[in-house]
């Protein structure tokens, strides 16, 4: 076949198809722990774009892979399917978000399988159906019992234009946008339906240094977003305010208090403002919380410091926050980097009361204050300058000061809040509640679930408000008219335990099966977006904790293993509608094929990280799978396929099955990884020595035919349409996605040596050609080093002895070489530091010899690889381990 291409559009549709009739990606129920592979379900918002692509050919190719290691796998896809961008877009079209969303469902799932995704849609979930979102609404009322559901009145953020409250996980960026349309958020007071996350906080945080496979990154954003602090609050009297209550780690530096500081949206910052145009102005116009420095205002208030009695001035400030501690802090410039800036800015004393502890420290003895005029000294120390508690250690001191000063409790602060889960909107699950003027608020017995949706309704404000008929209802309690709770639920909700379906999707009588819930669970490799680090990822952490501790399920975690997978942008840009610099994959799979698209993606970049999308990349790993086709097909058409298997092998032979041997020892280490750009480079260097192979020698039948066999076998995770097609032209039997994995029995580090004693002797052999100006070499001798050096090597890896030629001359064999042995031995002792196996002597020799075809073929001249003791001796002193001799005849 010609270069140009091959027929991908038969090729995948005809591959598709079989599989699809063989139930190839099928899981049974009766499965034994399968490995279970998922990426996060994706919006149905009309079509893929290339970050779905990227997520989800990284979640096929290693369920592929897991697959031909011989593991039962699931693999499944769902949609996530209630949200406000469905809503608003009825609104738009006139319809309703029910038929507008299943319309981008049917768009969406021809394209996953036009990608040749590898599911199970036997357990495909879609969130806005009756029969998943009831099993949200039995989740609320488990909660309930569990005494994790409150509803109360409460501070929310509105953003006016979606009209709904919004988490604040959900509130994004310095200027407080709303994370789906970027309006500027609003503060509300209304009642609200909370699920108590803050309940699990300390187990959330504390568990989180056990998810050894999650990225640290993701790790860290938990910490800080759950933002435990341990410290002390404490009471500063404001005169005309009473008590203020603060929360400080630092109780140890109270004495060095040298101001005290309110948020901006204080109580009593707000009640000054009414009063005080600096501070009005200051709250209002210009507090910025994101800045790079501390700002404030002064103001007339005084704060009573309770360890001292010492009246120290007020100030709003705006790196106060009130979500963090009280709102209200004890400023201490001496010893907080903040408090310094601020200090300084405003003229505020600035006062050192803890000491560095000496190395020599006595325990007793006071040491001298620190200078702290230019910088606080944040470390803990030595109490000084404190009365009582100096010469203290600030560990004793906290635990003393919290004790002594009557209003102060050691205290754990979180920066988490509990859940709002209250929203505004039509397309979500019903919050399954009714309000009863005698009997309250009441739940909906578990046997009149689900309470679906009614007929959407096109309105502003909350739709649910306006289905009359809907609403009214009776109380499950008294029978008295009731009337239905109108908010729905946030849709992070339908995804806190949607893997979990899909272990029983069809189950009527339960959420999940227990038993093949704890048998299956948790999915061992998780693969989505870092943006939803402190949303979805935390909510799946608390839904499973509960869930194990009320229903049985064994595991406290949901994910074992996570990929957050970098971007894929276009000229350094993330890719974006509003930017216009989209790449469609349905073109790219009509033009090139979806394996070149997957491909492409996967050898670009490893997983996490973002990479540029680049046309001449497709075009390029195009023309190397047309590449990859010619040579399969003109194997199986040439007399070779049928050529006699037990032929003789020589030196090239070798090399090409040693470089087989390699590919597959590397590539099926880094899929294990999913370092999927390294496994695939070496598939494709494979392939191009196959090439070279060709062209260069009559190949070795059964070498040559093991090497396009494992070629496609290792490519077959990632390109598995062409895959399929080249295994069966190389007319074996079954499906590739089905075959075994490929196996070596050489191990990864012999490869790794033999390849860079091979392009260490390229080098040097270039080096002497060019230093030496050598145009037409008649012949190139290569020396391998004699056994005695490399015993000598050995002894200085393992050697700790502080004389290392000593060592070496204790060696009998190694001593009597003489002054080449000292002289070796010197070598070594200077480098030890950067010293590296290498592969034995005799390795060695067949390794160069097998590839100084590479040698010949690079200039053109024969290649003479001979052992020392058949070399010239002026030649072989210069020959060491990994690096032999060479001698150039010209």
């Amino acid at each position: 076949m010609s270069q140009e291409g091959y027929d991908h559009t038969a090729v995948e549709k005809r591959w598709q198809e079989a599989w699809d009739d063989a139930s190839v990606y099928r899981t049974p129920d009766e499965v034994d722990d399968p490995t279970y592979v998922l990426g996060m379900y994706p919006y149905p918002s009309g079509k893929l774009h290339m970050g779905h692509v990227r997520n989800y050919t990284i979640t096929d190719a290693y369920a592929r892979y897991r697959r031909m290691r011989g593991d039962d796998v699931l693999h499944p896809m769902g949609w996530d399917a209630f949200g406000l961008p469905a809503e608003n877009a009825a609104k738009e079209r006139d319809t309703n978000p029910r038929d507008w969303t299943f319309d981008c469902i049917d768009t969406m799932r021809g394209q996953m399988r036009s990608m040749g995704f590898g599911y199970d849609w036997d357990r495909e979930v879609t969130t806005c159906t009756p029969e998943y979102y009831q099993w949200n609404q039995w989740l609320f009322r488990r909660f309930h019992e569990a005494g994790l559901v409150e509803r109360r009145d409460a501070e929310v953020n509105w953003c006016p234009s979606c009209e709904t409250v919004l988490a604040d996980e959900q509130v994004e960026g310095d200027d407080e946008l709303c994370w789906r349309c970027d309006t500027p958020v609003e503060t509300r007071d209304l009642d609200q339906w909370f699920l108590e996350i803050t309940e699990y906080a300390d187990e959330l945080i504390d568990a989180i240094d056990e998810l050894e496979g999650w990225p640290d990154s993701v790790r860290q954003m938990q910490r800080n977003w759950i933002g435990r602090q341990h410290g002390t609050t404490l009471d500063f009297h404001i005169e005309g305010h009473g008590p203020v209550e603060a929360f400080t780690t630092r109780v140890d530096t109270i004495h060095g208090a040298t101001f005290f500081a309110l948020a901006p949206d204080h109580p009593i910052s707000e009640a000054l403002a009414d009063s005080d145009e600096d501070v009005r102005r200051f709250v209002e116009e210009e507090a910025d919380p994101e800045g790079d420095e501390p700002n404030g205002v002064a103001t007339d208030l005084t704060a009573t410091n309770p360890a001292t009695g010492e009246e120290i001035p007020v100030f709003v400030a705006d790196f106060v926050l009130s979500d963090v501690g009280t709102g209200a802090l004890m400023a201490v410039p001496g010893h907080d980097d903040r408090d310094h800036a601020f200090a300084e800015k405003m003229g505020v004393d600035i006062e050192p009361v803890v000491a560095p502890e000496p190395d020599d420290w006595d325990g007793e003895t006071v040491p001298d204050a620190p200078d702290v005029s230019e910088a606080a000294f944040t470390d803990d120390g030595v109490v000084i300058n404190s009365g009582e508690y100096s010469g203290l250690d600030s560990e004793t001191a906290r635990e003393r000061l919290t004790e002594d000063i009557e209003s102060a409790e050691a205290t754990t602060q979180y920066r988490l809040r509990d859940w709002g889960i209250s929203r505004q909107r039509y397309w979500g699950t019903p919050i399954p509640v009714v309000h009863c003027d005698d009997c309250g608020s009441v739940l909906v017995p578990e046997a009149d679930l689900p309470v679906e949706l009614p007929e959407f309704i096109n309105t502003t404000g909350n739709p649910l408000d306006a289905a009359e008929e809907w609403k009214q209802t009776t109380c499950p309690e008294c029978g008295g008219p009731a009337t239905r709770e109108t908010d729905t639920m946030d849709t992070f909700v339908d995804s806190s335990w949607y893997f979990l379906r899909y272990v029983s999707p069809g189950d009527e009588a339960v959420p999940f099966d227990l038993d093949r819930a704890n048998d299956w669970m948790p999915v061992d490799q998780y693969v989505g977006g870092i943006e939803h680090a402190v949303m979805h990822l935390l909510y799946s952490r608390f839904v499973t904790k509960v869930l194990a501790d009320e229903e049985g399920l064994q595991h406290r975690e949901p994910f074992t293993n996570l990929l957050a997978q970098g971007m894929v942008q276009l000229e350094g840009e993330k890719m974006s509608k509003s930017k216009g610099n989209t790449v469609s994959p349905q073109r790219i799979v009509e033009e090139y094929g979806a394996d070149t698209a997957r491909l492409f993606m996967m050898q670009a970049a490893q997983p996490e990280r973002d990479f540029d999308w680049s046309e001449e990349g497709v075009k390029s790993t195009h023309r190397f799978l047309a590449r990859l086709t010619d040579l399969v097909e003109a194997y199986a058409a040439s007399d070779a396929a049928t050529a006699d298997a037990d032929a003789d092998r020589d030196e090239i032979d070798d090399y090409v099955a040693d470089e087989i041997d390699a590919a597959v020892a590397i590539a099926g280490g880094e899929y294990d990884d999913l370092t999927f750009n390294v496994a695939l480079r070496e598939a494709q260097d494979l392939v191009g020595t196959l090439r070279s192979y060709r062209d260069h020698a009559e190949p070795h039948p059964e070498t040559y035919e093991r090497g396009l066999d494992v070629a496609v076998r290792l490519l077959a995770p990632v390109v598995p349409h062409l895959a399929e097609e080249l295994w069966a032209t190389l007319d074996r039997d079954g499906f590739v996605v089905e075959a075994d994995w490929p196996t070596a029995t050489v191990d990864r580090e012999t490869v790794e040596r033999r390849r860079r004693l091979v392009a260490n002797t390229r080098e040097d052999v270039r080096d002497i050609v060019e230093v030496a100006g050598i145009e037409d070499p008649e012949r190139i001798d290569v020396v391998v080093a004699p056994d005695w050096k490399y015993d000598a090597l050995d002894i200085a890896i393992d050697s700790d002895a502080d004389n290392l030629i000593s060592e070496l001359m204790g060696e009998s064999h190694i001593r009597e070489q003489g002054d080449d042995a000292a002289s070796y031995g010197q070598d070594l002792q200077a480098n030890r530091e950067a010293l590296q196996e290498t592969l034995s002597g005799d390795e060695e020799y067949d390794a160069l010899r097998a590839a100084s075809w590479l040698i010949e073929r690079e200039f053109d001249a024969p290649v003479r690889v001979e052992r020392a003791a058949d070399a010239d001796e002026s030649v072989v002193r210069k020959a060491e381990p990994g690096r032999p001799a060479i001698d150039i005849v010209e």
